[in-house]
């Protein structure tokens, strides 16, 4: 046996004290600190909107986290789960229902799964989505800055990796990089399911004259993309937008995974 050593005891301790996000790191989360950033669309074009201190997953969550949920939750395996919380596109790229299949590999990215199956799985593990906010809020970083949307480098390379996540069958988590925060692969991984998805689109279709959300109005919907839009030039927060405004709760698209955010 080992023997007793007082002062790594009280360095363990120091640590937490001093550097909590090393628990969160242990459990796959870092904890990514308030702030705030301007949105692409707002009724209040170029107002930032503050962010409070959260927790988020490192990486995208895996088909093999996924296998093992649906193991636990039988509920939500292919064939089981009822058609109001996914289409009939739920998990199709699986070899059966408790197979994900041998390409790609286990460590890659879930997708295929709905906002309601991405929703009880990180309600499984006492986390939630984390919103438009926070994941936008997340992504505007680069390795070294907390808000990198306006430099054209920052940009170039965002969408770099957008067109190289179209041109394949199955996104790589380990494809992007670690931004300041130490989340991984925002951009270079699956497209992302967030708690409010559809907060950027008019709460009912302008046509039919219905109201709106916080994240956007009628221009947003109506006329040029751009029209409304915080930065013309954020080409990667046009996509985004663009994707999520193409979603329901039931989609499930197979460049469409997820990860897990906390409050702190």
């Amino acid at each position: 046996m080992s023997p007793f050593r007082p002062e790594r005891s009280l360095l363990a301790a120091a640590l937490v004290v001093l550097l909590p996000g090393v628990l969160f790191a242990q459990a796959g989360m870092v904890r990514v600190p308030a702030g705030a950033y301007v949105p692409l669309y707002s009724n209040t074009p170029g107002a930032a909107v503050g962010v409070a201190a959260f927790r988020m997953d490192v990486r995208e969550v895996t088909r093999g986290d996924y296998l093992a949920f649906v193991r636990a939750h039988p509920d939500w395996e292919r064939g089981h789960v009822r058609a109001i919380f996914a289409d009939a596109g739920y998990l199709d790229d699986w070899r059966a229902p408790l197979d994900p299949g041998e390409f790609p590999s286990p460590d890659s990215p879930v997708t295929s799964v709905s906002w309601f199956a991405a929703r009880a799985y990180c309600a499984s593990k006492g986390k939630r989505l984390p919103t438009v906010d926070e994941w936008e809020f997340a992504a505007s970083a680069s390795e070294t800055r907390r808000d990198a949307t306006r430099d054209p480098a920052f940009v170039r390379r965002v969408l770099a990796l957008y067109g190289a996540r179209a041109a394949k069958a199955m996104p790589d988590r380990t494809v992007g990089f670690r931004n300041v925060y130490g989340v991984e692969a925002l951009h270079g991984g699956a497209w992302e399911w967030t708690e409010d998805f559809n907060s950027s689109l008019v709460s009912n279709d302008s046509r039919e004259g219905g109201g709106t959300t916080r994240h956007t109005d009628f221009r947003a919907v109506c006329a040029g993309g751009a029209i409304g839009a915080s930065d013309p030039e954020n080409y990667p927060a046009f996509m985004r937008f663009a994707f999520r405004a193409a979603l329901n709760g039931r989609s499930n698209v197979r460049s469409l995974g997820f990860r897990c955010a906390a409050g702190t």
